[in-house]
C-alpha cells in the first residue's frame, strides 16, 4: 500500500538529487532537481496564493515520491537532463536536443590538440565530459593551457608533412604558448608526454601530475633554480583549485547496466541505473523479498530478469557479485577502482537509502550511509560502527605513551578513549611500542569478553602496521578485526601483506574520517606525553628536597596538583598532608 506523500516526504534526505512524481497509474509527471531533496520537494505542498493552476493541478496528482541520490549539483543537473529526455514528463518543460553539452576532445593526430566541441564523433579521438558550462569548459582548457604549451592551429604534423620542412613557427611559439613542434623544436615524445598529463587531469587523476610537478620542483630547488622552482609551484596551485569531473557521466563508459543492491533480514533492496553511451537514461527501485533461503547471488538475479526485459549482450552490466544465472552471452563486471566502480558506489548508496527509508519513519541520518560508504571503499566485512585508532609518541626514547582514540558511528566516543604507558620497549622503538599496546588493548577485550571493533586504524606506514598485525595474528583475532593503517606523507592506506598502498579520492568522506581518527589520536598521544614531561620535571625538582622521598612526594602532588601550589603552601599546611619533619624540610627548601 502506497504511503501517504506526507509520510513519503519525511523519508527523503537533505541531500542533492534527481526526484521523480508519479499519479495514481504510475506515469511520471515531473522531473527536477535539487540541492537538497527534501526541502525543494516539501516545498511543492506549501499552501501559498502564488501558486499558478498548473502547478496546483500538478500537486494535486502526485501520488508517487521517487528520487535518486547523486553526489552534487552539477550531476543532479545532469542526470535531471538525461531523464528528462528519455521520459517526456508533461508537467516539464520540453527539452531540445538541437543544442547538446560541451566536450573537451584530445584529437587523434600527430601531436594531439585539444579543443572544446560540441559534436561527439566516432573518430578515434578521446572525448571527456559532457560538462554543464561552456564557462567551466573554457576555463578548464585555459587551466590547461597555462600547465603545458599544446600547438592551437591546425597544420597536419605527421612525420611525413614534417620532414618536408615547410612550416615556420608563429606567434604562438615567441608567446611561449607552444613549443614549436611544427619545425621540430620539440620531440613528439615530449609532446605526448604532455597530453598524457593532461589526460590523467581531465579523468580527474590530478595527484599524479601534481607530484610530478613537485619531484621536478625540488630538483629545480636543489640545483638553485629558484624562479623555475616557482613558475612550477604557481602550476601546482592551479591543479589544486581545479575540480574534478562528473561521476554521473563519463562518455568512454558506453552502454551499461548498473545493479547496486543491499539486503536486510528477508528483504533485496536494489537500485538500478541504466547508462548509454555514458550518460544514466533512466533509474528504477526494487524490493524483493526471498521466499525460502534464496542467496544474494540468487536475490540478484531475480532482481536483473525482472528490470531488464531484454537482454542485449552489448550492455555491460556491472555488480558487486556475480549472480547465479545460466545465460553466457550476458558480460558482467565487478570493477574494483575507476569510473565504473564509482557509479556502482552510487547505485549502491541509493539501494542503501531505499531500505532505509523502509526500515523507518525517521529522517535518514548522514552517518548512516557514510559508514555504508567506508564498508564500500575500504573492502570491509561489515559496516564500521565501531573503530579504534591507535598513535605513539616520545621524545628520543624518553617517556614513551601511545594513545586510542574511538569513534562509533562516524563520531568521536571520548569516553572511550585511553592512555597508555609503554613498559616493555627500551629506546625509542615505534614498532616495538605499537606491538605491546595492540597486544595489550586487545587481550583484555577478549579476558573481559568485550565488543571488538570493525575497523583497527594505525598511524603510520608499513612497518607500524607490520607490527599491530603481529599481535592480532598472537590473540586469534586475524580475519577478525580488520586492520589498515594511514601514512601522513600521501595519505596512503596499508592493508596486512600488501606490498602496495591504497590511495582513496582526496575528497572522499572516508578519507576524512580516516584523517580525523589520526589526527585526534596523535594529539590525545602527544598531549599525555607533554603531561608526562611535565609531570617529571616537578618531580625532578621535588627529589632535590633532602629527606623527601617517592612516598611523600606522591601525597603532596596528591593533595596540591602542582609544584607552584606547594611552592605557595604555608607551614601549616604542607605539615596536614607530611608531617612537621618533611614539612619543614620542603618549607625551607621554597623559602
Amino acid at each position: 500500500m502506497q504511503l501517504p506523500v506526507e509520510e513519503q516526504i519525511k523519508k527523503i534526505p537533505h541531500v542533492p538529487g534527481v526526484y521523480r512524481y508519479y499519479d495514481k497509474s504510475d506515469k511520471i509527471l515531473y522531473i527536477g532537481k535539487a540541492k537538497d531533496l527534501r526541502k525543494r520537494v516539501a516545498s511543492y505542498f506549501v499552501e501559498s496564493r502564488n501558486k499558478s493552476a498548473r502547478l496546483r493541478l500538478l500537486v494535486k496528482k502526485i501520488q508517487k515520491i521517487e528520487f535518486t541520490v547523486v553526489p552534487n549539483e552539477k550531476d543532479a543537473f545532469l542526470l535531471e537532463n538525461a531523464l528528462i529526455k528519455e521520459h517526456q514528463p508533461k508537467y516539464n518543460i520540453q527539452l531540445k536536443d538541437d543544442k547538446s553539452f560541451p566536450f573537451i576532445v584530445i584529437v587523434n593526430e600527430s601531436f594531439p590538440r585539444i579543443f572544446l566541441t560540441r559534436n561527439k564523433r566516432n573518430d578515434g579521438s578521446e572525448y571527456f565530459g559532457p560538462y554543464i558550462s561552456v564557462k567551466y569548459v573554457r576555463a578548464t582548457l585555459e587551466m590547461i593551457k597555462s600547465l603545458y604549451p599544446i600547438r592551437s592551429c591546425a597544420l597536419n604534423l605527421s612525420p611525413k608533412q614534417l620532414e618536408k620542412k615547410n612550416y615556420k613557427v608563429c606567434l604562438e611559439y615567441h608567446l611561449k604558448n607552444c613549443l614549436g613542434p611544427c619545425e621540430s623544436k620539440q620531440s613528439e615524445e615530449d609532446y605526448l608526454e604532455n597530453i598524457n598529463n593532461i589526460r590523467n587531469i581531465l579523468k580527474g587523476n590530478v595527484t599524479t601530475v601534481k607530484n610530478a610537478f613537485k619531484t621536478k620542483m625540488t630538483a629545480l630547488a636543489q640545483e638553485m633554480e629558484f624562479e623555475g622552482a616557482n613558475e612550477i609551484k604557481k602550476k601546482i596551485d592551479v591543479l589544486e583549485q581545479y575540480q574534478q569531473k562528473s561521476a554521473i557521466v563519463h562518455p568512454n563508459l558506453g552502454n551499461l547496466h548498473v545493479f547496486g543492491f543491499t539486503q536486510e533480514k528477508d528483504k533485496t533492496f536494489v537500485h538500478y541505473f541504466q547508462v548509454e553511451n555514458g550518460t544514466i537514461t533512466s533509474s528504477r527501485n526494487l524490493i524483493l523479498k526471498r521466499s525460502l533461503e534464496e542467496s544474494q547471488e540468487e536475490m540478484l538475479a531475480f532482481a536483473i530478469a525482472e528490470i531488464i526485459e531484454n537482454e542485449d549482450p552489448t550492455f555491460e552490466i556491472l555488480v558487486k557479485i556475480l549472480p547465479l544465472i545460466d545465460n553466457t552471452d550476458l558480460k558482467f563486471t565487478i570493477p574494483v577502482r575507476g569510473d565504473k566502480k564509482k557509479l556502482l558506489d552510487l547505485a549502491t548508496k541509493n539501494a542503501l537509502q531505499l531500505k532505509l527509508n523502509q526500515k523507518s519513519d525517521k529522517p535518514l541520518k548522514k552517518n548512516e550511509l557514510l559508514l555504508t560508504q567506508m564498508k564500500e571503499d575500504l573492502h570491509l566485512k561489515e559496516l564500521p560502527f565501531h573503530i579504534e585508532c591507535f598513535d605513539n609518541s616520545n621524545f628520543q626514547g624518553s617517556f614513551p605513551v601511545a594513545s586510542m582514540v574511538v569513534f562509533k558511528n562516524g563520531k568521536p566516543s571520548t569516553k572511550d578513549y585511553r592512555h597508555y604507558n609503554i613498559k616493555t620497549v627500551e629506546g625509542p622503538d615505534d614498532f616495538a611500542s605499537m606491538e605491546e599496546v595492540v597486544y595489550r588493548r586487545y587481550k583484555r577485550l577478549l579476558e573481559e569478553d568485550e565488543a571488538l571493533p570493525q575497523l583497527i586504524l594505525i598511524d603510520g606506514g608499513k612497518g607500524q602496521l607490520s607490527s599491530a598485525y603481529k599481535s592480532i595474528e598472537k590473540l586469534g583475532l586475524s580475519g577478525k578485526i580488520q586492520v589498515i593503517s594511514i601514512a601522513k606523507r600521501l595519505e596512503e592506506i596499508f592493508y596486512p601483506n600488501d606490498e602496495l598502498p591504497f590511495n582513496l579520492d582526496k575528497r572522499s568522506p572516508t578519507l576524512k574520517v580516516l584523517q580525523h581518527l589520526r589526527n585526534e589520536a596523535h594529539r590525545f598521544a602527544i598531549t599525555f606525553h607533554r603531561q608526562k614531561r611535565a609531570k617529571a620535571a616537578y618531580r625532578t625538582e621535588l627529589e632535590d628536597i633532602e629527606g623527601v622521598g617517592p612516598k611523600t612526594i606522591q601525597d603532596l602532588m596528591k593533595a596540591f596538583k602542582t609544584v607552584k601550589r606547594i611552592k605557595d603552601s604555608n607551614l601549616e599546611q604542607l605539615t596536614e598532608v607530611i608531617g612537621a619533619k618533611r614539612a619543614q624540610s620542603v618549607y625551607d627548601y621554597f623559602h
